[in-house]
């Protein structure tokens, strides 16, 4: 690429535009609840909605996202309102009697469903600690770190989260692994504290050694509990995008540490590996699942292309250019780019399609549900705006 500055500026403004004018008015127009508190995700392409049902983990990707473009791109006070609404809503509403927060609530905040997960504390607790850096309010941090610390309470005391198996069957899985990270990261950021680069560096290393698995040149969602492959179909499951965004976590942490070599080098190899099995040649974009023995994937989704793994793509192909100024990322971050800002956003009624056909035609247009809404998107333009910025000083 000739013009590396000229490349990342133009992104920059692309980022930044779609953000401000975009996304972000968007959801603060049909999304957020001036009445209620917290925020709907549930919305037809036009941003009409479809369902009052409030996911939970919304509720903390939303105010996360308000407080992290207001520290990041510009001091609108309405981002940093609708972030300490939706962490209201959260406090009032979202935590059980036991600590262990709902899944599902009603507009108004009464319990409908729980899961097994603790992703809805991951979100609200990042959702804090990003607070508490744009309202300068340091008691968000520390309630930020209280909620990590209830995380680990809830997956390390046997029987306070249901088993997804039979006791007989022992298993590992990725996503909380790689969440963990994030986490992490984003609550030292308000408030430092030693446990949070312990679990980093805890996370980190169990991805090396139990799910990276060189003989099929891939990171695995599900192995056994001491990194055992398991030859089934939720075991041989690639999940590229997931891996992709662990890549860039990782980067992050690299960048801190220096650009630290062994985290560099384990970054960029998962990035290379979940690249190639996620890539599709024929239509291009990151696909959605695949098997690492190459036999035909089984998941309902196999077929589609979702909005997500192309904005972890994004991320991570643009840390990678910034950590070794190796040309190739900068052209795999030109491809991604160019492919999803193709064929995702709605030019018409604004936002971004979340499900795309194989050929990247649209499945259905709705911009929301209980999966999609305001975390994926904003948070990629967010973090591309401020590393192409960071790369070009």
């Amino acid at each position: 690429m000739e013009n590396v500055n000229e490349y990342l500026s133009q992104w920059a403004n692309v980022y930044r535009q779609d953000l401000t004018t975009n996304i972000m008015p968007f959801w603060l127009k049909y999304g957020l609840d001036r009445v209620n508190g917290g925020v709907y995700t549930c919305v037809d392409r036009d941003g009409t909605l479809i369902d009052s049902t409030k996911s939970v983990w919304f509720q903390g990707r939303f105010a996360f996202v308000c407080a992290y473009a207001y520290n990041k791109v510009e001091k609108n006070p309405e981002w940093l309102a609708a972030a300490k609404s939706t962490i209201d809503f959260i406090e009032q509403h979202c935590i059980d009697t036991d600590g262990h927060m709902f899944f599902e609530v009603t507009a108004t905040g009464g319990p409908i469903r729980k899961r097994r997960y603790v992703f809805s504390e991951t979100f609200a607790a990042i959702a804090m600690s990003e607070y508490s850096i744009a309202s300068g309010d340091k008691s968000y941090a520390e309630k930020a770190l209280k909620m990590y610390h209830n995380i680990q309470r809830l997956i390390s005391t046997p029987g306070l989260l249901p088993s997804k198996y039979c006791e007989n069957v022992h298993m590992q899985g990725h996503s909380l692994t790689m969440i963990l990270i994030n986490t992490a990261s984003r609550i030292r950021e308000a408030i430092n504290a030693p446990e949070l680069t312990e679990q980093i560096d805890k996370s980190v290393m169990k991805l090396r050694k139990d799910f990276m698995h060189p003989e099929f040149n891939a990171l695995l969602e599900t192995v056994g509990p001491n990194g055992e492959f398991i030859d089934t179909i939720n075991g041989r499951l690639i999940n590229p995008g997931h891996c992709i965004e662990t890549a860039w976590f990782i980067l992050e942490e690299a960048k801190l540490r220096n650009w630290d070599k062994e985290l560099l080098d384990t970054a960029l190899t998962i990035l290379d590996w979940s690249w190639k099995w996620g890539w599709d040649e024929t239509y291009g974009g990151i696909t959605n699942f695949r098997d690492c023995k190459n036999y035909s994937p089984q998941d309902y989704a196999h077929d589609m292309k979702f909005w997500w793994p192309q904005c972890e793509a994004i991320i991570a192909t643009l840390y990678a250019y910034e950590a070794t100024k190796d040309g190739k990322y900068l052209d795999m971050h030109k491809q991604i780019s160019d492919w999803t800002y193709t064929h995702f956003p709605d030019k018409e009624y604004g936002e971004w399609y979340g499900y795309l056909h194989m050929d990247g035609s649209v499945s259905q247009p709705a911009k929301g549900n209980l999966f999609k809404g305001p975390f994926h998107i904003p948070r990629m333009m967010v973090k591309c705006y401020d590393l192409c910025n960071e790369i070009q000083k």
